[in-house]
């Protein structure tokens, strides 16, 4: 069954040991974010904070679906916010999530929710009484949004966006936050500029697990993030109406924020557009969900690892390219896809990195490997294998130039890895791999595996 709600996901956390509360008391200044930081680092347990200095009765979970070091889980916290064993792979997980997005469910709207346990307008709102945490040295201010989802309405289609970008509290009613201009939300306030009107906004924080990975991940201007959000649960989101804007949140969320975006020259601070908050809505000893972006691996990575690549893979097979498996390693910032693939004819590999940097989700792959289709795309140690050994540094390597101003454009170079062997080089000339199942006899191959254990391994 899908989770109603965080408290529900975080009790299914604990009873898989994905949790760890801590009950000393935590200063929201810096504390709590070094902490999530090193839980990344180690993949430890997400740290559940239950005593944060100042905000008696709030908690935050740090890490909602960071990597798990546990031996072969880890993906666990992401397989567990889709309700599948929390030992899944990563083909697994994007096998289903594949499966699922195309199985769209429209949410159903419903008159009260626990989000409205208590509701702050007019002189009441404020913005600070959350312990919204200062995460790292040189942070301007606290960050109230991190793992949530801001959702907006299309002027003209009506279609509503499900994004998700960082938010600063400014004061007790203003918080300062950012649009990609390449992304639907920035359309949007395109759209509210041209017509000179406010942009309406709610955010909702501490929502079910699936909601803010779904904001994070990239689709078409045309496709509506929640009717996926209940394809992905098999289940549809429960939504209750806004106070002060015409906008619907998850009914279970922990927070919600209402406000309008003024239009650009009216509302900005320098290039960032300011939220200006007009109602305020919480749950009882609210749960504030924060990621806490860094090097290597955040929640944010590990979403777009395997959405990204889930999406990558429907795109070039929907083109008849013979792809057998797509992988993204959280751990290279979403700049890396690795592909697998049979090699039917010369210049295959080729025609396959172009598809891919077509696609939408791959314009961010800025370092891609084509390998043969028997390398496990998932085993770092298979891709490196592969590419240190059938790469060619010169005619493998294709390099792809953008303009001066790519920074600007948030554009990048690109270069692929052709790594699968010639296709013009006889078989004879090809090397076997000497690999566990390759070399040995099948019955021999068998036996050690019925045996491990008896051999003295755990």
């Amino acid at each position: 069954m899908p989770y109603r709600d965080l408290r529900e996901y975080i009790a299914q956390l604990e009873n898989e040991g994905e949790v760890q509360r801590i009950e000393e008391q935590v200063q929201p200044v810096y504390e709590v974010g070094a902490i999530i930081r090193r839980s990344y680092d180690l993949q430890a347990p997400a740290p559940f904070f239950l005593n944060l200095r100042g905000y008696s009765g709030q908690a935050i979970l740090g890490a909602p679906i960071g990597l798990s070091g546990r031996k072969g889980r880890t993906f666990a916290r992401f397989a567990i916010s889709m309700d599948m064993p929390p030992d899944s792979t990563p083909l697994e997980i994007i096998k289903e999530y594949s499966r699922r997005i195309k199985k769209p469910i429209k949410p159903v709207l419903v008159k009260d929710g626990p989000c409205k346990e208590n509701v702050l307008l007019g002189d009441a709102v404020d913005l600070q009484i959350f312990p919204a945490p200062v995460l790292h040295q040189g942070d301007s201010g606290p960050y109230l949004g991190t793992w949530h989802a801001i959702i907006t309405k299309d002027p003209d289609s009506e279609v509503h966006h499900w994004g998700l970008c960082r938010l600063m509290i400014h004061d007790r009613k203003t918080m300062v936050g950012n649009f990609l201009p390449v992304r639907d939300m920035g359309g949007q306030r395109y759209a509210y500029n041209q017509n000179r009107g406010a942009l309406e906004f709610a955010i909702a924080l501490g929502t079910e697990p699936v909601t803010p990975w779904v904001a994070g991940t990239r689709f078409p201007p045309d496709v509506s993030e929640v009717d996926i959000i209940g394809g992905i649960r098999q289940a549809p989101l429960e939504l209750v109406k806004c106070e002060t804007v015409d906008l619907a949140v998850p009914a279970t969320s922990e927070i919600v924020v209402e406000g309008l975006i003024l239009p650009r020259g009216q509302g900005e601070d320098g290039s960032r557009p300011i939220y200006y908050v007009t109602a305020i809505t919480h749950r009882n000893n609210p749960i504030l969900p924060v990621s806490c972006m860094g090097m290597s691996v955040d929640d944010s990575s590990v979403s777009f690892s395997l959405t990204k690549a889930a999406n990558i893979l429907d795109e070039v097979r929907s083109r008849g390219l013979p792809v057998k498996a797509v992988y993204c390693p959280p751990e290279a910032a979403s700049q890396w896809t690795i592909a697998s693939t049979k090699i039917p004819y010369s210049d295959c590999a080729r025609n396959l990195a172009q598809a891919i940097w077509q696609t939408g989700w791959g314009r961010s792959s800025c370092y891609l490997f084509i390998v043969e289709e028997d390398v496990d795309v998932t085993d770092m140690g298979q891709v490196l294998w592969a590419v240190s050994t059938t790469h060619h540094s010169k005619h493998g390597t294709l390099q792809v130039e953008n303009e001066p101003e790519e920074r600007t454009r948030h554009l990048g170079a690109y270069a692929s890895f052709d790594c699968p062997w010639p296709r013009e080089w006889p078989k004879e000339a090809i090397s076997m791999k000497a690999s566990f199942n390759n070399i040995w006899p099948k019955e021999v191959q068998e036996k050690v595996l019925r045996d491990w254990h008896a051999y003295g391994y755990k």
